[in-house]
């Protein structure tokens, strides 16, 4: 991604590219179906360090002790600290194939987890392009596909970790401008002061469930789980996500590294009118003209931040000796900055599975101050048996 190399005729607009769908890129996409990708531009973290877990709890509001304090993890399951399932965006968040000049979303995820993350892993990712929907007409930003990226993750003893799906929704970008007004709501939110020390009040008022256990014989069908708040979102909450080693795809850099790789493909930055520098696709979670450029109001969060978000409320409930075993979630509206966004569930069922485990299956949600479920989702808790204690 360094290379000298770079086309004399790389120009950088005030735009981002504007591509179409074409009988020709269809195609093309096509005939990538199965193809195992590169991973070097993307990958943040390999080694489950414990800085490297602590910097990313940090980056999604996470402060259980099981990953933060090595005097209370010692005492707990694992004997010492371990990484938040979620950990698996900070080694690698995802990887951009194809579709040039089009614009895209992160739509969808499913997530299965097989092993804990335990401090002094080396998580290695692999990356393949399984195939894409045909095209279909949407009201909310034209001719639009949706695509899919199989990423799964080992250990050094060659175990699998966890397998993620990643979802994309790909647009023409002039398309998503032209309805953007459709779509439109007052931003930043009006909030009065008495409703921000409202928000910070239930913020501070939440505590993990920690070394208590939650046992399967006592959840019920329709108990709900915490609530866990998060908001109202700023910059700053969007840098600490990218400083804790989650999501840029390829890695963000500065000055000659990347203008070595901007130049190498252009259609990746363009030229902010208000400051000059360059700046890449992906600076629409922080930067306003990008956001607009793609279709949004302002600044956005990033699809699997809210992911981490939801891993974290189930995470909170479930305490040291439960593990989340899969997640589900849909990405349904914009989280923008300045929104509050409560992440909840209630449990639908309880089994022992195939692989007899005492599950609980939850419908989980992420509602913002619009009254809108931002994150539709679902997800499978494992937890500890009474009748395994006596």
């Amino acid at each position: 991604m360094t290379s000298t190399d770079t086309p004399s005729d790389a120009k950088f607009g005030r735009e981002l590219a504007t591509g179409k769908f074409t009988d020709e890129m269809l195609t093309d996409m096509r005939n990538l179906i199965g193809t195992e990708l590169r991973t070097d531009a993307c990958v943040n973290n390999e080694y489950a360090t414990r800085l490297a877990i602590l910097r990313f709890a940090e980056g999604i509001g996470d402060d259980n002790p099981l990953w933060t304090d090595e005097a209370y993890a010692a005492a707990g399951p694992y004997g010492a600290i371990v990484a938040p399932p979620s950990f698996i965006f900070a080694c690698l968040g995802s990887v951009q194939v194809g579709w040039r000049g089009l614009g895209g979303f992160h739509a969808e995820t499913d997530v299965s987890f097989h092993a804990p993350i335990r401090v002094g892993d080396k998580i290695t990712a692999r990356v393949w392009f399984d195939g894409f929907d045909d095209p279909v007409d949407s009201s909310f930003g034209g001719r639009r596909i949706k695509d899919y990226l199989r990423q799964e993750y080992w250990n050094q003893d060659d175990q699998l970790v966890a397998r993620f799906i990643c979802s994309r929704m790909r647009f023409e970008r002039g398309e998503m401008q032209k309805r953007r007004s459709s779509r439109k709501i007052e931003l930043p939110h009006p909030w009065t002061d008495e409703q921000l020390a409202a928000v910070e009040e239930d913020i501070l008022a939440e505590t993990p469930r920690g070394a208590e256990p939650r046992y399967w014989e006592d959840v019920q069908v329709g108990d709900e789980i915490d609530t866990i708040t998060k908001g109202p979102i700023g910059l700053t909450d969007e840098i600490a996500y990218v400083a804790s080693g989650a999501a840029p795809i390829p890695r963000l850099s500065a000055h000659g590294v990347a203008l070595r790789r901007y130049r190498k493909h252009p259609k990746w930055a363009f030229r902010d009118p208000n400051t000059h520098a360059l700046e890449p696709v992906y600076s629409v979670h922080y930067n306003d003209y990008a956001a607009q450029l793609q279709g949004a109001q302002i600044a956005y969060d990033v699809g699997i931040q809210r992911t981490c978000w939801q891993i974290h409320s189930l995470t909170h409930w479930i305490g040291d000796a439960g593990r989340v075993k899969a997640i589900h979630g849909q990405y349904r509206a914009h989280v923008y900055l300045s929104d509050v966004v409560r992440l909840g569930g209630a449990v639908v069922r309880k089994e022992i599975d195939a692989d007899g485990d005492a599950v609980v299956h939850l419908r989980t949600w992420a509602t913002n101050q619009r009254e809108q479920n931002c994150m539709p989702g679902t997800a499978t808790v494992v937890l500890p048996r009474k009748e395994a204690q006596r």
